[in-house]
This record gives structure tokens, sequence and C-alpha cells, in this order.
């Protein structure tokens, strides 16, 4: 199978080392320099499989470019944190929106790393009921980078990482911002600050993104937490987070 990735960043490169030593791989980059790496998008012609790993405001011309280059057997797949937005259109390929639930506060083809998804989640969201055996195609190769496949719907699987995602990638910047002008605060800021606010440093362009097309999941998360906050301080805080730390426990 002959496979192109599009977009050599920290997923994109991520996939690329992932699955160059299993599959003959190609990648789309402008500023790549490796072998199998080219900006031209004829590259991709004979690819029975394609990774968009775009940032998510410009995946969708990246896909709507690929009508004039993929052939109608295809089988087409972003990597976006969002999938609403991308469902909405068909394309003459096989297009089936996933999202792998990996990354790190880094970006970039030299932040990748073949074993980013080993062990990570990895959402796919099919649009087409009748792509049965593309979306299996799609998940056998995911899975030999070592990620669990959930399936779901484009509009759950945004409410969801409204909560686990963005939602906690905007509380680590709010307690960031919440300390800018407290100086003992910040001398006394140790490994416990540290870790909670790791999701700070999330990439500025995605961050952004996620916070424009989500807002609405994320405002109700946003509600959903202030009241969990309210609960913790108002009521029995003992028994609610014994019950919190085991469900904490069995989640990982």
């Amino acid at each position: 199978m002959k496979i192109g990735v599009i977009g050599l960043g920290l997923i994109g490169g991520s996939i690329f080392k992932s699955l160059q030593n299993k599959y003959s791989v190609v990648g789309i980059s402008r500023t790549v320099n490796e072998p199998n790496v080219s900006n031209d998008y004829n590259l991709l012609k004979d690819c029975e499989l394609v990774f968009v790993c775009t940032p998510m405001n410009i995946t969708l011309e990246v896909l709507d470019k690929l009508e004039g280059v993929l052939q109608p057997t295809t089988i087409v797949t972003d990597v976006c944190s969002l999938k609403s937005f991308v469902s909405k259109k068909t394309y003459s390929y096989k297009f089936i929106p996933s999202h792998p639930m990996a990354g790190t506060e880094h970006s970039g083809w030299e932040s990748s790393f073949a074993e980013l998804f080993k062990g990570a989640k990895w959402a796919i969201t099919p649009i087409n009921e009748n792509f049965v055996q593309e979306r299996e195609t799609l998940e056998a190769v995911i899975k030999t980078m070592g990620a669990d496949v959930i399936i779901t719907t484009p509009e759950e699987h945004d409410k969801a990482v409204a909560l686990i995602s963005h939602l906690p990638m905007l509380v680590a910047q709010a307690l960031c911002k919440n300390i800018i002008n407290e100086k003992l605060a910040q001398e006394l800021a140790s490994s416990g600050f540290r870790d909670t606010t790791r999701l700070a440093l999330s990439n500025l362009e995605m961050a952004n993104d996620m916070i424009e097309l989500n807002r609405n999941n994320i405002l109700q998360a946003y509600e959903t937490l202030n009241k969990g906050l309210e609960s913790l301080l108002k009521n029995n805080y003992l028994e609610q987070v014994k019950t919190i730390k085991d469900f904490r426990k069995k989640l990982f």
C-alpha cells in the first residue's frame, strides 16, 4: 500500500515516521527536506490512503485541492481536532474524518517521533455508511501505529474534546494568566503548577482554531466545570474527592 501524508508537523511527521518502515510512504511539505518528501501534490496520484495533517484553517482548502489529484478509490482522512466542520461536504474520493488523541506541547517535524501514537486513542467519525471496507482499511493502518480506534459521530466527538482537551487548555492558560502579576506565586510555583499548566504551551495556531470552531461546546463545558467547582467548595468536599480519586484511577 502507498500512503501519502500532507503536512509534516508534529502529527503528520509522526505518522510519516511511524509508517515509513511498514508501507511505501510519501510526504507533502514546503519545508521538510527528506527522502520521499516533496511539495508536488502529483506525488499522491497513486496513493491508496492519504492523511491530511495541515492546520485546521487550511484543511478544507487542501481537501478541495485533492479532488483534482486523487483517484475515486483513494481513502482520505484528516487529523483535525474538530470533526463537524470537515464533515459537511462529500468528495470524489473516499473521505473518512478522524482525529488522533495524541500530541505534545512541541510542534514541527523535528519534534515528531514514530512512537507518538502508541497507546493513544484515535477517533474515526464516518460520514458515509457505505465506506465499510475503506473504514476497515483505515482502522488497520491506524492500529499498526499502536493506537486504539474509537468510532463516533462528528457532533459527539466535538462535545467530548471540548470537555477533555479544549477546556483543559483554556484552564491551563487562565491559571498562568492568574499569576502574571503575583510575584510570590511565581517564585513558589513548582512541579504541581508546571504539570497542571503544560497545555498552556499548546500550538497557538491550533489553539486559536479550536476556540473559534468549537466555542459553543467549550462554553457548555465551562458551565459544567463551574458547577463542579461550586459543588466542591460548597458541599461535602471529602466525600466528593474520594469518588473523584477512584474515578481518576479507573480512567487511566
